[in-house]
């Protein structure tokens, strides 16, 4: 079994104790050492925080090279697993997605953060479609060495259309993600009006 492979069930596993598994977001080299040396199991990288640090906006306008390589610099240093924030996919295709996270395995990482929402837009992802992505996403696990984990996160109660009811209620539908059958760690992001 290959480092990365080992780093990935590493990973796995810690999603699967009891305790409340907390990810610090690294934006590059030097927060990815500090947040290690800490001691933190596992260290996630923020897209907004890397692709601001490179002088771009958040979402996917920084060119894919420049972020597969800021991935790579990060996961090169780390003895600990790696999991990446893929945005969106940088891709409108299943294909495209798949190809990117197969890219971003390779550099290095053994998670991925998939979020269902287009930036430019701030519309939601069609349910369909990203459960689509998932079950892709699944087979590209499968075939590879690498068995990284699948974070699939919804932004409905941000996005999703209606009031707050609404929200949370196409937020936990789509917190499931019923149908991929994966071992998926859902993510909600709760906005309260407290902290609006």
């Amino acid at each position: 079994m290959s480092d990365q492979a080992k780093k990935a069930e590493l990973f796995r596993a810690l999603h699967s104790r009891k305790k409340i598994l907390v990810l610090p977001n690294a934006w590059d080299v030097p927060s990815a050492h500090i947040f290690e040396d800490t001691g933190f199991p596992a260290v996630a990288t923020s897209s907004a925080g890397m692709m601001v640090s490179l002088g771009y906006p958040d979402g996917e306008a920084i060119p894919m090279q420049a972020f597969i390589s800021a991935t790579a610099r990060i996961a090169g240093v780390l003895t600990v697993p790696l999991s990446a924030d893929v945005v969106d996919g940088f891709g409108r295709s299943t294909r495209e997605v798949v190809g990117t996270v197969r890219r971003i395995v390779e550099a290095g990482a053994v998670g991925i953060n998939l979020e269902d929402f287009v930036h430019e837009s701030k519309a939601l992802v069609p349910a369909d479609g990203q459960v689509e992505k998932i079950v892709a996403l699944k087979a590209l696990r499968k075939s590879l060495d690498v068995p990284f984990v699948i974070n699939a996160r919804t932004d409905a109660l941000r996005y999703a259309q209606g009031g707050d009811g609404a929200k949370l209620k196409e937020a936990i539908r789509r917190g499931t993600y019923t149908g991929t059958q994966a071992r998926i760690a859902s993510t909600l992001w709760a906005l309260s009006k407290a902290d609006k």
